[in-house]
Parts: structure tokens; C-alpha cells; sequence
């Protein structure tokens, strides 16, 4: 059965996380995306972890990950006749998503200007560390960078005992993560106004750093209410406590209300330092958190994980085990829902991939296919005989709609 977007033609233009990211949500609604590699390929090919630990660039894991569900194409954009064939592929798509620096499009004849020009509906999104304009607009970046220059880095690592512990930036790719779902959001924004009435495209612009500092407002609110910034030491701000239980697994206890901590007190059974005035309050707690942690390690200690995790549960507050990858893959949960998938991949065979965190009732789609080999559907997109519309001897700005 068509996903919600079949029939929605995406070309990719990006590399890494980010931009395929976007791509890769896109395609998992059953967009059809057409990913376009310079002929080296895209550094996420050079990335690792590597299947067998064999650094083959079809090997990849995050490579193999961000793209399933796409055809992958190469092009030199910096050659004429990759323009051109750049240009008949941007002539009936709904969305393109690009990642190169500011301008550089508009250098090679490729800006928002001409491609709408030539396709009017387009909805085109840049992907940059810091955006299109601004004084930082033409700084390079990598995750690290951009993640401390949003202001997330250095709430982390939560709850620091003090400031001598420097600040660490989000796990992996983390903040590209956060970018990509960002510009997903907007793109069906875009196109939603304009299939509503809009009636044509849009060129949106999208800074990671603001990406990620997006998911961090609550801390800006703070700052913007006190004056105060909000640091990782953790002093004023009880939100939850991780603790670690007697088969060595830490489970993460929230603190963040008082119906939170009732329900905490229940699943302890009710001993008799819970009700001491020095934790009688969120106030009282949070001013003496370090004897509360304290007191919630020594009762963890005594049980499992899984003993804390349904008695905290049980009384409706909220737990959670801090699950390795190897128990979520295992968990029952996860197997419930059928949340791994298997895919099939020319070069590593079949692999187990996370799938998606939705479901649509009454529908199922599964467009399951491997990322695309390097330029292996060249032939099939960008064969020219295929193609009614010949830029040659035409400007890079011709309509042709």
C-alpha cells in the first residue's frame, strides 16, 4: 500500500546527517527521494562503525542507516553537464534539500533564484551550521562546534557537582539529529501552503545552531526570567535522579513534581526519612538533593532494575531503566512493536534497521529498501533519452512549467 507521500518527488543534495536525515524521514512516508552524491560520494560512506569492521564504503553504518528508501545518483556539479543533468532533475521535484555552504549554489547558477525559475513550486531547504545571513553565516562547523555554540553543551553533563567538570557536547550526532527533523517539519509546512493556496514554493533556512538551541528554550526561558543561567551543576533545578540497582543497571527516578515524588514515596514504603521536613517540599528537596540522592541510591541498591522500574510505575510516576543498546534490541516492548526491520542490501545482505516510532491505524506501508549504491541508479534517473526538456543551449534560469 502508497505511504502519505507517494507520488512526492525529493532530491537530495546533502551529505553526512542533517540533510539526509530530512531525506530519510521523507522517504520513510514513502517519498520518492533521489539522493545525489558528488562522485566521490558522501563522507558518511568513510564513517564508521563498519559492518565486520571491514571500511568499505557500502558498509557504513551510518551511511546504510540514513539512506534506506532512497535512489542514490552522482553528479559534478562543478561540470556543465552535471548542472544540467542537476537542473532536469530539479524541473518536476516537489523538494530539494542542500547542505552546501551559502552562495555556493548561487555561484554555480544553482540558487533558490534560478531552480525557481525553472520550477516554481519548489520548496527548497538549506541545511548550514548557522544559517544563510548574520555575521557567522560563512563559518565552518562541525557537530561539536555547533553544538556548544547553541548553548546545549554546557548543560551537560546534567547535575555536576560542581563547575570544575568541564561541559561535553550531545552523544554522536545528536545535535544533527535535531537539524534534520527541524528542516523535515518545515518542508511539510511549506508544502502544505503550498498545496493549500500558497500556490508556490518556498526557500527555507535553516540554522543548526538554532536547531538545536530550539530544544533547549526551557533553559533560555530561565535565563530570560532571572537573568540567572542555567548551568550543569544541577543547584535549584530538581528534575530527576539516576541511581544504580543491585544488578548494576541505572534507572532514572523523576523528581520534576510533588504528585512525581508521591508516587516515588508509595513505591519506597513510605519509610520514615521521606517524611523529615528537609524533604517535605520541592523546595526543601531540591535544597538538600545531594542527602536525597543519597537516600534513593541506598533503596535502589537493595532491588533490580526491573523491581524499580514496576514499583515506581505501579504507583504512576515515572522511571525508566537507562537501557543499553543490546537490552533495547532485546526489549520485549521493542519486539512488540516491531520496531527493528529487516532490509536487504546488495553488499551487506540483510541487516535489522530501527524502523519508525509511528503507526497510521487502518494502514501499513513498508518501503524497505538498502541505501543505494555509489551511482547505482544512474542509468535508471538521469538516462537523457527519458527527458523532454533539453538545457543545452538554454540559461540556467528557463522555465519549464
Amino acid at each position: 500500500m502508497n505511504g502519505p507521500f507517494s507520488g512526492l518527488k525529493v532530491v537530495e543534495l546533502a551529505e553526512m546527517v542533517s540533510g539526509p536525515y530530512c531525506g530519510k524521514l521523507l522517504a520513510d512516508f514513502d517519498a520518492e527521494v533521489i539522493k545525489v552524491e558528488r562522485p566521490e560520494g558522501d563522507p558518511a560512506r568513510r564513517r564508521g562503525p563498519f559492518l565486520g569492521d571491514d571500511p568499505d564504503q557500502e558498509k557504513s553504518g551510518l551511511f546504510l542507516y540514513l539512506n534506506t528508501n532512497k535512489r542514490g545518483v552522482t553528479l559534478d556539479l562543478a561540470d556543465a553537464t552535471g548542472r544540467t543533468r542537476f537542473l532536469r532533475l530539479i524541473a518536476d521535484a516537489d523538494v530539494l534539500i542542500e547542505d552546501r555552504a551559502p552562495g555556493e549554489l548561487s555561484e554555480l547558477g544553482l540558487g533558490y533564484d534560478d531552480l525557481s525559475a525553472v520550477n516554481p513550486g519548489l520548496v527548497m531547504v538549506s541545511i548550514t551550521p548557522f544559517g544563510q545571513d548574520g555575521p557567522y553565516r560563512d563559518r565552518a562547523s562541525t557537530h561539536l562546534t555547533t553544538y556548544h555554540s547553541s548553548g546545549q553543551g554546557y548543560m551537560l553533563p546534567m547535575m555536576s557537582e560542581n563547575l570544575d567538570r568541564e561541559p561535553v557536547r550531545g552523544p554522536g550526532y545528536l545535535g544533527e539529529y535535531d537539524a534534520g527533523s527541524a528542516a523535515a517539519i518545515a518542508v511539510l509546512s511549506a508544502l502544505f501552503w503550498r498545496d493549500g493556496g500558497g500556490g508556490s514554493g518556498q526557500h527555507i533556512d535553516i540554522s543548526k545552531q538554532h536547531a538545536m538551541a530550539h530544544l533547549e528554550r526551557s533553559q533560555l526561558r530561565r535565563y530570560l526570567d532571572s537573568g540567572v543561567s542555567p548551568n550543569r551543576t544541577g543547584m535549584g533545578r530538581l528534575l530527576e535522579s539516576l541511581v544504580r540497582c543491585k544488578d548494576g543497571i541505572y534507572v532514572i527516578l523523576i523528581l520534576s513534581s510533588e504528585h512525581q515524588w508521591q508516587g516515588l514515596f508509595r513505591a519506597m514504603g513510605r519509610p520514615e526519612w521521606a517524611r523529615e521536613e528537609r524533604f517535605a517540599t520541592q523546595a526543601s528537596r531540591s535544597e538538600h538533593y545531594p542527602e536525597l540522592r543519597e537516600r534513593l541510591a541506598e533503596w535502589a541498591a537493595t532491588l533490580t532494575s526491573d523491581e524499580v522500574f514496576h514499583l515506581v510505575q505501579n504507583e504512576k510516576s515515572a522511571c525508566a531503566p537507562a537501557q543499553t543498546a543490546e537490552t533495547f534490541h532485546a526489549s520485549e516492548q521493542t519486539r512488540a512493536r516491531q520496531y527493528f526491520l529487516p532490509i536487504a542490501h546488495p553488499v551487506t545482505g540483510v541487516l535489522e534497521y530501527p524502523g519508525w516510532p509511528y503507526r497510521f491505524s487502518g494502514v501499513e506501508w513498508r518501503p524497505t529498501t538498502g541505501a543505494p549504491l555509489l551511482g547505482q541508479h544512474n542509468d535508471e534517473v538521469l538516462d537523457d533519452s527519458r527527458r523532454d526538456v533539453d538545457y543545452e543551449d538554454q540559461p540556467a534560469t528557463a522555465s519549464v512549467r
